[in-house]
């Protein structure tokens, strides 16, 4: 992959990863805010699934918010990785960064772009299951219980 490209790439990922943080954080909030006062207007407080579902809604949301802030986190060092003319100095600089952070230990050689990459996807993939885990939760206590 030519710098040009790795840089274009690497900056886009990093744009990628800000919005696909943003969007499931903000829409828990304004969702979550609300849960309660949905779900007691349905009269569904009185319900102990019902109950159980906006527990599950709110943890399932704290975990959504932490997985968001961990990908704008992510995001960060793409764009760090991308501020610089090659894979190799990128990524040994967002690695001195973690070192000196002390997220993760010092390494001699840094981990290729793919590796970095197939991470950060994993925790977008553990995001949106726990994205999906509030939305069922929520529908759950708010809308699907009897009146």
């Amino acid at each position: 992959m030519s710098d040009d490209a790795y840089q274009r790439d690497t900056a886009a990922f990093a744009a990628m990863l800000v919005k696909q943080a943003a969007w499931p954080a903000a829409l828990v909030i304004a969702v979550d805010s609300i849960a309660p006062l949905v779900a007691s207007a349905r009269g569904a407080l009185h319900a102990p699934l019902a109950v159980l579902a906006l527990v599950v809604a709110a943890a399932s949301a704290v975990v959504v918010l932490g997985l968001s802030t961990l990908l704008l986190f992510d995001a960060l060092l793409f764009r760090l990785m991308a501020s610089h003319g090659d894979e190799v100095s990128g990524g040994s600089a967002v690695d001195d960064m973690l070192a000196r952070m002390r997220l993760k230990p010092a390494s001699l050689t840094p981990r290729p772009l793919e590796e970095r990459v197939a991470g950060t996807r994993k925790l977008l993939a553990r995001q949106r299951i726990a994205f999906a885990i509030f939305v069922v939760a929520f529908l759950t206590a708010g809308f699907w219980m009897p009146r």
